[in-house]
């Protein structure tokens, strides 16, 4: 979907939103909401339907208020609240439908209200707050991280040389994710308002070109060969922070190694 026809839908969503009267607003989330990066060829559209009282299990399962309705081409409950739509262009909507109360249970960063007819800029304020709260309090410490992620390169290359190739590399990608989340952490980067702190692998390449690019090229590459390029980011982007386990990751190289001679 080209910029043009995802603002058009965007404005449409808008206006059926305004004209339904079980609607009390509508949240966009993400790239739809054009906080510090816009939409592009390859966005969804991500959003919250806040309704009235009495009317949100109905907009769950409706779907005649969205826009194209008779395009649809899958739609499922992904959650108590969340729901997928897949259009037959291959465009993608995911959203949650909540009343004013229920927005407690979201976690949101970057957010754009679009549409409020009581209370909802309020809230959603409010719940930005709460998640930055949320997140610094329940962050683990840098030893649990690396710890993490040393184990998961090592298993991930035992399972792999195992015969376990997809078990192997399941757990290679958590490595990498939370070499991103270390990352984010401990390296300053002019663009880091792009990193998203509820998804800690987005934007890595457009924050970090360098370390980004390498990885995502591992990324393509071999099971070991990524556990080699995890552990040489690590030492080259991480060896300052005071956690980082020098004599593990001197420990699990040796291994990898010596499974691959």
């Amino acid at each position: 979907m080209d910029t043009a026809a995802y603002q058009a839908f965007t404005t449409e969503l808008t206006r059926r939103g305004d004209a339904d009267g079980r609607f009390r607003g509508l949240v966009a989330l993400g790239s739809m909401a054009a906080r510090d990066y816009a939409p592009d060829d390859f966005s969804d559209h991500d959003f919250f339907v806040v309704a009235w009282p009495g009317h949100a299990e109905t907009l769950r399962q409706e779907r005649g208020w969205l826009p194209r309705a008779e395009d649809v081409a899958l739609a499922f409950r992904e959650t108590a609240h969340g729901l997928k739509v897949v259009y037959r262009d291959g465009h993608l909507l995911e959203f949650a439908v909540f009343d004013l109360e229920e927005l407690s249970f979201a976690r949101v960063n970057r957010y754009r209200v679009l549409l409020d007819k009581g209370g909802v800029t309020e809230r959603m304020d409010e719940r930005a707050r709460d998640t930055a709260v949320e997140l610094q309090r329940t962050a683990p410490d840098d030893a649990w991280l690396f710890g993490q992620w040393l184990t998961q390169v090592l298993v991930g290359v035992g399972r792999h040389a195992r015969g376990e190739g997809l078990s192997g590399r399941s757990r290679l990608y958590e490595a990498v994710r939370l070499f991103c989340l270390l990352l984010a952490r401990h390296v300053p980067a002019p663009a880091a308002s792009l990193l998203d702190g509820l998804d800690p692998v987005r934007r890595v390449e457009r924050v970090y070109p360098e370390t980004g690019g390498e990885l995502a090229r591992a990324l393509e590459g071999d099971t070991p060969g990524l556990a080699r390029t995890l552990l040489r980011l690590a030492e080259r982007e991480l060896s300052h922070v005071p956690a980082y386990p020098r004599d593990g990751v001197a420990a699990v190289r040796a291994r990898l190694e010596a499974m691959h001679r």
